[in-house]
């Protein structure tokens, strides 16, 4: 009876922390974007190429875009449909809502499963699982739409199925891990990172379990092989598709939308210094997490001291997606954002769930040849086994006090750029007249005047493809129109065409923005440098648009000569 009370417990529980888990954040997304009008860019450029590929005046698949991966795009396909009949679902990026509340949701949940892998205390499980659930950046993204919430679930995914096989040798589990990396590779490009530290994780344990077989290395490169083919698959998959429609098989590098082009656009430099940007790392990684300068040595050295190969895996996996930003941003390829240390958030509670040892055995559909034995581990003396539970909870204490360090980290506008405007969204005080408070409800309206846009474009009634635009910076009028198919765009396949002769293809609008910063990559300026100064004499002024926001630009309407 008891132990199916526990499995009947072991079935629920995950229901019952994914549910819960994706609620709050699909309830706190929905209330920051529709409710208080603050939208992230990235978030709601990858709703408007979803957007295209399916109300666009040309869908098809390839309009999602190949500068960054598809599978933050694709994952909001099935939202996104219902656009038509539920405009919200792309006017507040709400597609993106629901897709990082249900991923940032299995996140949970794998942090959770990690914990009861290894047969952690129950309490040790609860508390940490909360205190991950609910750090402030994990709520946040895990509803804003960003690619964070999928990155970090294919991350702990990764992270549990190969914690799995270093005890079962489970070549389910193996291949589960390799999926997870490729999927976390059509997510963003940073999981390459743990993908390679995987790889040399599964080669090193699989070679040394095989010293007494005649074939050891080949057997080790099975291994090898099962969890690094689908990453190699997903990268060339992507790759050649770019390659065969676009020209250019790595868009983020070479097209003038990629992130590249947006450094040198934005006038991003390169840190003065290696220890500049070395310290902005540690600054991050220690705002996001402030126990982990406790966490890693302890942890690392019980994992020695009792021979424990499931420790290595969180340190290797996580610490390379951290190495991997640190090095981007201290080359200059990447900006200074607090988001992109976030894997170390996951790291803490996994490190906190590893200090008891492991009791138990995690489920397996088949156990290798080089499994360790099923059922409970070596027994632990009562004094250790009490002195690793009073660690335990030392350190998920100091978990939960953390919690308030990183909220107010997240409103540091030298460290949190892109996070501390929240303080204005959450708490509107419209008689506050500090310069803070002025610059926070700036960046919160970024995207405000591009609605008003596409509200007053609608209301001109126009037919399709009558407005000419670029998506740098027109995603935001795109997505909020009633009508996408009124715009002609660069996904569009005879977009080129159409911006040669506007008049001749029946173009009312011509919608520009200033040959400057990002706007010199948008596709009007190319084609007329002088379209937001004069019109370059195939148009008239009809409307200037001012910027309510930050970040964005003053638009001007142009009417097209002949039209």
């Amino acid at each position: 009876m008891n132990t199916a009370r526990f499995s009947l417990s072991a079935v629920r529980a995950p229901r019952l922390i994914f549910a819960g888990s994706a609620l709050l954040y699909l309830l706190t997304g929905a209330f920051v974007t529709a409710g208080r009008g603050y939208l992230m860019g990235d978030a709601l450029s990858r709703v408007s190429a979803t957007q295209s590929a399916l109300f666009s005046r040309d869908p098809h698949l390839s309009a999602i875009g190949f500068v960054f991966t598809p599978l933050t795009s694709l994952a909001q396909l099935p939202f996104v449909a219902f656009s038509p009949w539920f405009p919200g679902i792309t006017r507040w990026g709400l597609s993106g809502v629901l897709m990082t509340a249900l991923f940032m949701a299995g996140a949970v949940v794998m942090v959770w499963g990690i914990g009861t892998d290894r047969g952690a205390p129950q309490w040790l499980c609860v508390l940490v699982t909360a205190v991950f659930a609910l750090n402030p950046m994990v709520v946040f993204y895990g509803g804003n739409g960003m690619s964070e919430a999928l990155f970090l679930f294919c991350l702990c995914w990764a992270v549990r199925r190969l914690m799995r096989w270093v005890r079962t040798d489970g070549v389910h589990d193996l291949v589960a891990c390799g999926i997870a990396l490729g999927l976390g590779y059509l997510t963003r490009y940073d999981a390459l990172a743990p993908a390679a530290a995987a790889a040399v994780v599964v080669f090193a344990v699989s070679y040394y379990r095989r010293r007494h077989d005649d074939y050891r290395f080949s057997g080790a490169a099975m291994d090898l092989t099962l969890v690094i083919a689908p990453v190699v698959l997903a990268f060339v998959v992507w790759a050649a598709t770019s390659w065969l429609i676009t020209g250019e098989a790595f868009q983020q590098f070479t097209s003038q939308y990629g992130n590249t082009a947006i450094l040198a656009q934005s006038g991003a430099a390169a840190p003065e210094h290696p220890f500049a940007a070395l310290q902005y790392s540690l600054g991050a990684m220690l705002i996001l997490s402030p126990v982990l300068p406790l966490l890693l040595p302890v942890t690392a050295a019980l994992a020695v001291w009792r021979r424990d190969l499931q420790a290595a895996v969180p340190m290797l996996l996580c610490g390379a997606v951290l190495a991997f930003q640190i090095l981007s941003y201290a080359t200059g390829s990447t900006f200074a954002f607090l988001r992109f240390y976030v894997a170390v958030i996951p790291l803490a509670a996994m490190l906190v769930l590893l200090l008891p040892p492991a009791r138990g055995f995690p489920p397996s559909r088949r156990l290798g040849r080089y499994a360790d034995k099923p059922g409970i581990a070596a027994p632990t003396a009562p004094s250790r086994s009490a002195r690793g539970s009073v660690g335990a909870a030392v350190a998920a204490a100091a978990l939960v006090a953390s919690l308030p360090v990183t909220t107010l980290g997240m409103s540091n506008q030298l460290m949190a750029v892109q996070e501390y405007a929240l303080g204005a969204v959450l708490f509107p005080d419209p008689d506050n007249a500090s310069a803070r408070y002025a610059d926070q409800a700036r960046i919160a309206a970024t995207f405000s005047t591009g609605r008003k846009l596409a509200d007053y474009i609608d209301a001109l009634h126009l037919p399709p493809g009558s407005v000419v635009m670029d998506t740098v910076y027109g995603f935001a009028v795109l997505v909020a129109s009633d009508q996408p198919d009124r715009y002609v765009i660069p996904s569009d396949r005879d977009f080129v065409r159409v911006l040669n002769r506007p008049a001749e293809r029946k173009v009312t609008y011509i919608l520009a923005v200033p040959n400057s910063g990002r706007g010199t990559s948008d596709a009007v300026n190319r084609r007329y440098p002088s379209m937001y100064e004069n019109g370059a004499q195939i148009a008239t002024l009809e409307l200037e648009i001012p910027n309510d926001g930050a970040g964005s630009p003053d638009w001007r309407l142009y009417r097209v000569i002949g039209s």
